[in-house]
């Protein structure tokens, strides 16, 4: 009965995430390519769309890594492993299998979340909207295992995705608990301690590449009750880095640069260009300019630092465990990532070069802001064996 009753919380739970995924599908998955620093590098065509634009000759599309450093942040503060879990492991020979739902809070009024998602797909022409609406809130929902080994030894495997989007996330967790289980004397005062490390990644998009990793401290104390219900209040801080890589992005993905071109092939012996002397592998154009390769780029890489403070419950029934976890910055994006390794350039390029936090205000751009606190309020329903 216990066994039925477990499977079919399961499958409600999964069959939720599920539709909430199908709700509003893809319209969270990023869009880079509308971060440009200067619009007049391209222009719309007559149905929409961003095509090259002929009067601006070989000058490139200049990325704004601003926009793209501050969508990085909060897609990982998302992504990143929760330390859902007390000081306590399963134990010598348990296991836990679990599912997990992770509810961050976004800034999605920000210009860089509205240029930077895809937005809701019109029905009759399927295009994607050129200004998203972004969730206020993301949704990652995940299938975890967790396996005891002796000495306070444990490890955890999860696999889940975030909702709105194709992007899937994976990772593991190590941990050791320092001192669990004791029960009487001197040691049962105290509380039961752990240290772990952890990692994540994702695949699913084409836009960039995150990847998280973590260092996290728990203290915990179990409370028993009536002696088949266990109540574990813990908390703990996290550590965490994250690292963004883009992908190679068409900032005018309309043109197709090759017809543009009549390209012909590499300026080589098989294929030279006749206005050169030498062979540098640059593209060879038959009657159109090579200007629109320029405008296939790559974002600067974003490296940053999160301190976070979490806290929650733990409410275990023999086999049956139920957990609520809340997650906080402890300090700001700008204020934990400082110095010259977080500067970028201003949108304006007459201000030459004028540098900001890339995690704070360009004083340039009305339409930036600097990247909020955010926290993530967590929920799991697993089976302990």
């Amino acid at each position: 009965m216990r066994k039925t009753w477990w499977l079919a919380s399961a499958f409600a739970f999964v069959g939720v995430a599920a539709l909430s995924r199908q709700a509003a599908a893809d319209s969270m998955d990023p869009a880079l390519a509308r971060f440009v620093a200067d619009e007049n590098c391209r222009a719309s065509g007559t149905n929409g769309g961003n095509y090259y634009n002929p009067a601006s000759k070989f000058q490139k599309c200049g990325t704004y890594d601003a926009y793209f450093a501050k969508l990085i942040a909060q897609y990982g503060f998302a992504v990143a492993p929760t330390a859902m879990h007390s000081a306590r492991t399963t134990g010598y020979g348990g296991f836990e299998l679990a599912i997990e739902a992770d509810y961050t809070k976004i800034d999605s009024d920000a210009d860089y979340w509205k240029k930077g998602t895809q937005g809701p797909q019109d029905p009759s022409s399927h295009r994607f909207s050129v200004v998203g609406d972004p969730d206020s809130i993301m949704q990652t929902y995940l299938l975890k295992l967790r396996k005891g080994f002796p000495f306070g030894l444990e490890l955890t495997g999860n696999v889940g995705f975030l909702a709105n989007t194709n992007i899937v996330t994976g990772g593991a967790d190590i941990r050791m608990s320092l001192l669990e289980g004791f029960r009487t004397g001197l040691p049962g005062i105290f509380p039961e301690i752990a240290v772990g490390g952890s990692v994540r990644t994702i695949t699913g998009t084409e836009e960039f590449q995150l990847t998280v990793g973590g260092f996290d401290a728990q203290v915990s104390k179990p409370i028993p009750i009536a002696g088949t219900v266990v109540l574990t209040p813990y908390i703990g801080y996290q550590w965490i880095r994250i690292f963004g890589d883009s992908g190679l992005i068409d900032l005018t993905p309309n043109t197709d640069a090759v017809q543009y071109c009549g390209y012909k092939g590499g300026n080589s012996p098989a294929t030279p260009d006749p206005t050169k002397t030498y062979h540098d592998g640059q593209p060879v154009c038959s009657g159109g300019s090579s200007a629109d390769f320029n405008n296939t780029v790559v974002f600067d890489p974003v490296r940053l630092t999160r301190h976070r403070l979490d806290f929650g419950l733990q409410l275990r029934f023999q086999y049956v465990k139920f957990g609520a976890h809340f997650l906080m910055d402890l300090v700001s994006p700008e204020d934990a990532n400082k110095g010259k390794d977080y500067e970028t350039a201003t949108r304006d390029e007459n201000d030459g070069d004028a540098k900001f936090n890339e995690f704070g205000d360009d004083p340039t751009n009305p339409d930036d802001t600097a990247v909020k606190k955010q926290w993530t309020l967590a929920f799991d329903l697993g089976a302990v064996f």
